[in-house]
């Protein structure tokens, strides 16, 4: 198992998260001795989603308008379709995911998720996975979209749906545990 004892990971979501994507990733860094912190629209809790039910609710620790980047080792992004459908038409949440790449940190995007790294725009030229239905998008914005459990591309972690979570995990932990990546930019 990895340590990665007293670094700080963003988990960016809002109403409509995939649950496991959220409760499993954040699991894993706790378990690796990490500092999982929820950051959203608002200082409201959100509302998880078991695929097309409601699941549980989840207290925010911090609005996304008023955390940077340089507060965190890496970002997570979770899918479900309303969740990265609401933070795209963010500007502060879009400039949040784009400022970690400026910063060559890690991010980790899996389903839906990636929808907010086409609008951060930093899928440009980049091997990238998600649910196959923003399979479209990610080619529009110039990314180059494969079919596998998980992708890692110069710091960008991507996985294409709860089946995936485990390598997901792994991936992210192993990035957070190497820190930045020079080939990374926004």
């Amino acid at each position: 198992m990895q340590n990665i004892s007293g670094k700080r990971v963003a988990f960016l979501a809002t109403d409509g998260f995939e649950q496991v994507e959220l409760t499993k990733p954040v699991e894993a860094v706790r378990e690796a001795g990490g500092i999982a912190e929820i950051i959203s629209l608002d200082a409201n809790d959100i509302q998880g989603m078991n695929h097309d039910e409601k699941g549980d609710t989840f207290s925010v620790d911090h609005v996304v308008a008023k955390v940077k980047a340089d507060d965190f080792d890496a970002l997570v992004l979770p899918g479900g379709v309303q969740n990265p459908d609401s933070l795209r038409m963010d500007a502060d949440a879009v400039q949040f995911v784009r400022d970690f790449f400026t910063q060559q940190k890690p991010v980790a995007a899996i389903c839906h998720g990636p929808w907010l790294l086409v609008e951060a725009n930093v899928v440009k030229d980049r091997e990238i996975t998600s649910f196959p239905s923003i399979k479209t998008d990610i080619l529009n914005a110039g990314g180059r979209w494969v079919d596998k459990e998980v992708v890692i591309d110069a710091g960008m972690i991507t996985s294409r749906n709860p089946d995936d979570i485990p390598a997901f995990c792994d991936a992210l932990l192993d990035a957070v545990n190497k820190g930045t990546f020079a080939r990374q930019s926004a």
